[in-house]
């Protein structure tokens, strides 16, 4: 597992207080592509339970499996008590129980390139359903977005993800669809977007970021100095393009 994936337990309460939470919008269409009940789901990298809730409250059985002890702590505090916990990579779990539903919520780029797929396929019921959902969060203003950029640029280059197997962003289909095209263990593979627009105050967006990898990697000073340099080049309220992509297979 990458170091990155596990810089999130410092910022566990941050996490749950500033990153937006999933829209009914995403469960249905999970259960409509399934085209069968989904009972049972295991979460990858479930962190505070943001996705973990949403499906519960769908009556969903969910498994979620999360590395890190403050990340889980957090999810705990927020998720019925129908939700079982496994503090765990995803790497660790071992095939046994299938499950109608394995997905991840913005976590599946964490997860080890060289056999997520087949790991996956082995926690599926036949025909069952992988899910991968997550996105960018952009400042929809063009203006706001360069003087963020000029701001943040002393401490990084940039702040984004970059994607995991190299599909240039203007590409129809995107990762993690590209990756599940080329295997044999699935079919079916379909790319939706949801769209989502918030607005939050500079002090959340800020807040927000102090949740991102790229930040957390830099030391705490410059850190504080980063987030001091946005705030002060941002208006008091912003405008965020939140989309959610998601991409869904079946496995064969």
């Amino acid at each position: 597992m990458p170091i990155r994936a596990l810089t999130f337990g410092s910022v566990a309460e941050a996490y749950e207080r500033y990153r937006p939470g999933y829209p009914a919008a995403v469960a249905e269409l999970l259960l409509h592509y399934a085209g069968r009940p989904i009972r049972t789901a295991l979460e990858i990298g479930a962190g505070t339970g943001k996705a973990t809730r949403l499906l519960a409250a769908c009556g969903i059985a969910v498994t979620a499996c999360e590395p890190d002890a403050a990340m889980l702590a957090e999810l705990r505090r927020h998720v019925p008590p129908s939700v079982r916990t496994v503090q765990a990579p995803f790497e660790e779990l071992r095939p046994g129980q299938t499950y109608d539903l394995v997905y991840a919520a913005a976590a599946l780029h964490w997860t080890d390139p060289h056999d997520r797929w087949p790991r996956i396929a082995a926690l599926l019921e036949a025909g069952g359903v992988v899910a991968s959902f997550g996105g960018p969060a952009e400042l929809a203003d063009p203006a706001v977005r360069e003087a963020v950029r000029a701001a943040r640029e002393p401490f990084l280059a940039t702040d984004e993800f970059p994607s995991p197997d190299g599909t240039p962003p203007e590409s129809a289909m995107q990762w993690p669809g590209t990756e599940l095209e080329k295997s044999a263990l699935f079919t079916d593979v379909q790319q939706h977007v949801i769209p989502r627009r918030i607005t939050v105050t500079a002090i959340d967006y800020v807040g927000q970021l102090s949740t991102v990898s790229a930040y957390l990697q830099l030391p705490a000073e410059q850190q504080q100095q980063a987030y001091r340099a946005i705030e002060r080049a941002l208006p008091p309220t912003v405008e965020i393009d939140a989309d959610i992509i998601a991409h869904l297979a079946r496995r064969n």
